[in-house]
């Protein structure tokens, strides 16, 4: 029997006894463990040996992001810098793992001073060549402590790194003392997590950590930041690739009379093509989705409904 406890380590309490920890889902390919000490759920490294995200997105990928309306990502970034905006109204921002760029050419004309890494090639090449973005294609912890930054943010990267300590430890490095860490992770202890459980759709072997509010509060105080809220986030684009499009696939096989497995047939170009299909409309129709496309976000963010959480967090020593 494979020992999936081998070398195994709690990010969140440093727990590293193996008879400590506990099997909390089992699945197919992978499996999760829970911390006895602090409760922190995560996949064991184990299973994670072989996992990169230099290649995270190929070309097909970029082509159907470059046929995206980029407007709607501004808009939708907007969002995020409505938050941000009330800590910091302005300053110097580094976002790591920047993805395809549009959170920062949103944060460049709002006034923002932005900085960016990305480790998969293709969002790179995007962020760098199409939208001309200060974006570097670098391993994050090689990148030089010696400038502070205002703000520091992490849009679903979090969970996907296997040393999350490190990767805090090395935000607080560069974060300026009384700047801010704003990050955004699915939450396990959300109402979806609960009720799905180990059919959550959040939980992968791309996802390695799975935080709840008192242990992403845990992990950034041990590194010096004071929580200052943590809010619930249901993103709208994510509900529609990966519910609503697995839905109507599931229908027409159904119709059909197939029943193959939906979710591992879509691949990414094919999200992010159906998507593009919503902002493919005339900008008056782009403004009205937009307006109740905010409106449901704030109203299922106040009312705490959602599979995500958006935590800022002040650098205070």
């Amino acid at each position: 029997m494979p020992d999936i406890f081998e070398d195994i380590r709690c990010c969140v309490c440093g727990n590293t006894d193996p008879s400590q920890f506990k099997i909390k889902y089992k699945k197919e390919l992978f499996s999760v463990a829970e911390c006895n000490s602090c409760s922190f759920e995560f996949i064991p490294y184990y299973f994670r040996k072989n996992i990169s995200y230099g290649n995270y997105k190929d070309e097909n990928v970029a082509n159907a992001v470059r046929a995206g309306n980029n407007w709607v990502k501004i808009e939708r970034h907007k969002l995020r810098y409505d938050l941000i905006k009330k800590y910091k109204a302005s300053g110097s921002l580094f976002d790591l793992g920047a993805g395809w760029g549009h959170f920062m050419l949103t944060g460049q004309m709002l006034g923002y001073d932005v900085y960016g890494i990305e480790i998969s090639e293709q969002p790179y090449l995007y962020s760098k060549n199409d939208l001309k973005l200060p974006v570097d294609h670098i391993d994050f912890f090689a990148m030089s402590e010696e400038k502070k930054f205002d703000i520091v943010t992490m849009w679903d990267v979090l969970e996907h790194i296997d040393k999350a300590d490190d990767c805090v430890k090395k935000c607080a490095a560069i974060t300026a003392l009384n700047g801010y860490l704003v990050l955004q992770v699915p939450q396990i202890d959300s109402y979806f997590a609960k009720k799905y459980k180990d059919n959550w759709k959040m939980m992968g072997l791309d996802h390695v950590n799975y935080f709840g509010k008192k242990t992403i509060t845990q992990l950034l105080e041990k590194y010096g930041y004071k929580v200052e809220t943590i809010k619930s986030s249901f993103e709208i684009k994510l509900f529609i690739m990966y519910t609503i499009l697995p839905m109507i696939k599931r229908f027409k096989k159904k119709k059909q009379g197939t029943h193959s497995q939906v979710n591992k047939t879509i691949n990414s170009a094919e999200r992010q093509t159906y998507f593009n299909t919503f902002t493919e409309k005339p900008i008056w129709k782009l403004k009205l989705y937009m307006w109740v496309h905010n409106v449901i976000y704030k109203t299922l963010s106040a009312l705490n409904i959602g599979e995500e959480m958006i935590v800022v967090a002040k650098k205070i020593r």
